[in-house]
């Protein structure tokens, strides 16, 4: 038998019933960057009883300023391997799946194909953004996409809304016209920031990994946007 003690806390909030509810949900999340890794262990503390977890890359030590995983001890390290480790630190109970791939249109296909309670996008290059978002839609199952996380600095403008109503941010602006060749144009739930991002905080890449610029970052931000997307989660989980 499980031992739940560890969710005491949890079970005094949201009661036994919805504690199981979480028990026997299985999450996906695509993405374990500063938005991503965060999300994944909000959602293992709450109690879900299986994830999946999908990131083909390794820790940079550009990474430490924002993301769980990245540690002066961790550089080139698989973000998904570290993960899964700390995931089952919390939870030695937790079914994990692994998958350390960077998503293809057909990954993105064959990964939608299982069976998810819930679907975290928390993807920051576009193209394989778009290839899940389109893939997980088409088959109906519950997703929040993260928006562009980089660049800003207030995390109490951080928004829930349809993909339709998002605002300001640029990056959702992109997604928006790119999933209308998609017909996907409302019905997309959605974390995104109202804050402008910081212009000059701008830097182009090499163009690996499908990214070919980025904002710069500060440690809180990119996890507020993982809070709040497991916060979407949840809450939507207990309510179904």
């Amino acid at each position: 038998m499980t031992d739940l003690a560890w969710l005491g806390r949890t079970t005094l909030l949201i009661g036994a019933e919805n504690v199981q509810k979480l028990q026997n949900a299985h999450v996906l999340v695509v993405g374990l960057g500063g938005v991503g890794s965060f999300a994944a262990e909000f959602i293992a503390r709450a109690g879900v009883g299986c994830m999946t977890i999908v990131d083909g890359d390794v820790v940079d030590p550009s990474n430490r300023n924002r993301q769980l995983p990245a540690l002066a001890t961790t550089h080139g390290l698989s973000k998904a391997d570290l993960m899964a480790e700390r995931l089952t630190a919390i939870n030695p109970a937790i079914q994990l799946i692994v998958l350390k791939t960077f998503l293809s249109p057909d990954e993105a296909e064959k990964l939608c194909e299982n069976h998810y309670d819930y679907v975290v996008d928390a993807i920051d290059s576009l193209s394989p953004k778009l290839y899940l978002i389109a893939a997980a839609y088409k088959r109906g199952l519950n997703i929040v996409s993260s928006m562009g996380a980089g660049g800003k600095l207030d995390p109490t403008r951080i928004k829930v809304a349809d993909l339709s109503e998002t605002r300001i941010c640029k990056f959702a602006l992109q997604v928006r016209k790119r999933l209308k060749k998609h017909d996907i144009r409302k019905g997309l739930k959605t974390v995104f920031s109202d804050e402008p991002a910081i212009k000059e905080s701008l830097m182009m890449t090499d163009g690996s990994n499908f990214k070919k610029s980025a904002y710069g970052t500060i440690s809180y931000l990119p996890a507020t946007f993982g809070s709040v997307c497991a916060s979407v989660v949840l809450r939507d989980l207990i309510t179904m």
